[in-house]
């Protein structure tokens, strides 16, 4: 598996500090796949920002479908995320 620096959620201040405070109350945590990231926040900030439009789009499929096309796809990727 590759090695990524990345940024603890306890080390992280300013807006990294408060994208890992909105990933925490949405999820709970920081998962590793915004962790990946957190070296470039406003890169991080504008994938997350898509991944919000394309998962709560209003229009097309339902959230659950598109929750099991990712897990599915996921899966095939053997990906856990």
């Amino acid at each position: 598996m590759t090695w990524i620096k990345t940024i603890k959620p306890g080390e992280a201040t300013g807006r990294l500090g408060r994208t890992y405070a909105a990933a925490i109350a949405r999820a709970g945590r920081v998962f590793g796949i915004v962790r990946a990231m957190s070296l470039a926040p406003p890169i991080l900030d504008a994938s997350m920002g898509l991944y919000q439009k394309v998962m709560f789009a209003r229009d097309g499929l339902e959230r659950y479908q598109r929750e099991l096309l990712a897990t599915v796809v996921s899966q095939i990727n053997e990906c856990h995320y």
